[in-house]
């Protein structure tokens, strides 16, 4: 008896949209940190980390690995989970609560972060699908 799972056309055009999103988000980002790092760097100056442009960088490099995993479907949980706790910390590190007096949008973005959280933390959890995926990652998960 096989234990492999069928997927639906739906559910299979439903994943590959859904790793386009995720890696069309990271993609933007990445690419209005390569179009103004200074800037960027300036953003986390301003959030009062120290060293902003090699954070910038390390951002950024961060940014093009997890654009690569999603298109790929290569790693594609770890770079799911590990998205997931970079979208928590940029949540809490330039939109949290020390912020919402300030700007009563903050507040939205900072809750806007958790429903991208919730859809990387089920992306973790199901994988990449079969179609148009290395499925790379976790030993014995095919």
């Amino acid at each position: 008896m096989s234990s492999q799972i069928v997927q639906s056309p739906w559910q299979t055009a439903a994943l590959l949209v859904a790793r386009l999103i995720f890696a069309a988000a990271f993609l933007m980002a990445v690419t209005f940190k390569f179009m103004g790092m200074g800037a960027t760097a300036g953003y986390i100056a301003a959030a009062g980390f120290p060293f902003p442009l090699f954070l910038a960088w390390c951002a950024a490099i961060l940014e093009v690995a997890l654009v690569l995993c999603f298109l790929s479907g290569a790693f594609f949980s770890q770079a799911a989970l590990i998205a997931a706790a970079y979208v928590l910390f940029l949540a809490f590190a330039f939109h949290g609560p020390s912020r919402w007096a300030g700007n009563q949008a903050e507040f939205g973005f900072f809750v806007d972060h958790f429903s991208f959280l919730a859809g990387l933390l089920f992306a973790a959890v199901h994988g990449p699908g079969r179609v148009l995926s290395l499925n790379l990652g976790w030993p014995g998960r095919a």
